[in-house]
């Protein structure tokens, strides 16, 4: 697991992009709607990501590759919630731990700057995500919301209560 670096941005543009052509049903945005990004935009993502104090980028490696990706946020209306997003480990990497590895460097990072609270959106139906979430101590919270406009996937809200990680394992 590594903090995302400012100069990093080209791993995150290249994880993210192709997390969005893997898994097109697990994300709110598109392939599409990204791929068109100018590298500009991606360059100061990141720049604004890891200035903030409000975000962490991680990355997940397998060996020197980069093979995973999480993005975590204190929410804007509710600083002791965090909110995932962008959760996604290369297909080549999964099972050996890294999304489980990301999601417990992310909850760390939220408790440690006084989130009291983690907040995720999880596609809906059973997958490997939403079943490592809930063995990670997510809970339904809310109903069903569309995955983004034009889609009839649905995402279930989810979330952590952060004394509850102990037990999570």
């Amino acid at each position: 697991m590594q903090p995302a670096q400012p100069d990093e941005w080209k791993i995150y543009r290249d994880l993210r992009l192709r997390a969005l052509l893997d898994s097109p049903d697990a994300f709110g945005s598109t392939y599409e709607a990204e791929a068109m990004r100018a590298d500009a935009m991606w360059s100061a993502r990141i720049a604004a990501a890891t200035s903030s104090g409000k975000d962490r980028v991680l990355f997940a490696f397998n060996r020197n590759d980069a093979c995973g990706l999480i993005w975590c946020k204190l929410s804007n209306d509710e600083p002791a919630v965090a909110d995932l997003f962008q959760m996604w480990v290369d297909p080549a990497s999964r099972g050996m731990g890294a999304g489980r590895a990301l999601l417990k460097e992310a909850i760390s990072w939220a408790e440690s700057v006084g989130a009291n609270r983690v907040h995720l959106g999880v596609t809906a139906g059973d997958t490997p995500a939403l079943r490592l979430y809930a063995a990670c101590g997510f809970r339904p919270d809310g109903a069903l919301e569309p995955l983004r406009e034009h889609s009839n996937l649905m995402v279930q809200p989810m979330n952590l209560a952060l004394g509850a990680v102990e037990s999570a394992g």
